[in-house]
């Protein structure tokens, strides 16, 4: 007795009622990086998740480089689809596969349980966007050897790229997050689905804009999956050295969506 109260003893206490390791929650970094990894990996185990942000974009960009359905223009087809299918690959991941995942977890009481952990609610937003991030790491790694197999021949300013793709992820990841925190899970699931395909249809993805009409192409340029998919066409395509316009544009959306979706989302 008289060693447990002065000095250690065998079960690891130190003085009386000392623990070592102390108890409490991992440094924040620590929380984020681990939960950024168990996001990754559900993501990834996700049969659904992964139709929808690897194998349909890999089979637009196939299908669409090498059979001549839709015109687009002088230069090989690769050249035009490679940047929109990009661009297509950021908005599955960090828009409609993010409301999906995050209005499920709302549903069945994930979040806010999660809200509750020592895990604070940015630091759990944080993860989720890092998530996004790494995925869509290995989405561009992916399509970017399918494009360069299939003839594709980028050049550009890389940093305009890693600009654009940035900007475009903060505001899809916004717009998810809004749809997500506010709508039913079930009513998010439809909805996400619904943009997806409106918008690879007429956000310049695989049909130019300029064959729509004068003025749905000034409302369609404005669209976020336009503004992403003309920037990088510009800069991959034409060597654009920064298109401020696109930027703006996402910048615009990023800031209205983020800032909505921590506004509106609700945990529960």
């Amino acid at each position: 007795m008289s060693g447990a109260a002065s000095g250690v003893t065998a079960g690891g206490v130190a003085g009386a009622g000392t623990y070592a390791p102390a108890p409490g929650a991992a440094p924040v970094l620590r929380m984020i990086a681990a939960q950024t990894a168990f996001e990754t990996k559900l993501l990834l185990r996700n049969g659904e998740q992964l139709l929808l942000t690897v194998i349909i974009p890999s089979l637009l960009l196939v299908l669409f480089s090498t059979v001549d359905i839709v015109d687009t223009g002088a230069d090989e087809a690769v050249d035009f689809l490679a940047p929109g299918v990009l661009a297509l690959a950021v908005m599955s991941t960090a828009f409609t596969g993010q409301a999906i995942a995050t209005g499920f977890e709302r549903r069945y009481g994930v979040l806010k349980r999660l809200a509750v952990s020592p895990l604070p609610r940015w630091a759990l937003m944080t993860a989720k966007t890092l998530s996004v991030l790494v995925t869509e790491v290995l989405q561009i790694a992916l399509l970017t050897l399918i494009a360069l197999a299939l003839g594709w021949s980028p050049h550009g300013n890389p940093l305009a790229v890693v600009l654009l793709l940035v900007l475009g992820t903060a505001a899809f990841s916004g717009l998810g997050l809004l749809m997500a925190g506010t709508l039913r899970a079930e009513a998010t699931l439809a909805a996400a689905n619904l943009v997806f395909l409106l918008l690879l249809v007429g956000g310049g993805v695989i049909v130019p804009l300029d064959k729509f009409p004068d003025a749905a192409r000034s409302v369609l340029g404005l669209l976020p999956i336009s503004a992403l998919s003309d920037g990088l066409r510009d800069v991959l395509q034409q060597g654009a050295a920064m298109p401020w316009g696109d930027l703006g544009v996402l910048a615009g959306w990023a800031a209205l969506g983020l800032g909505a979706a921590a506004v509106f989302f609700r945990w529960e």
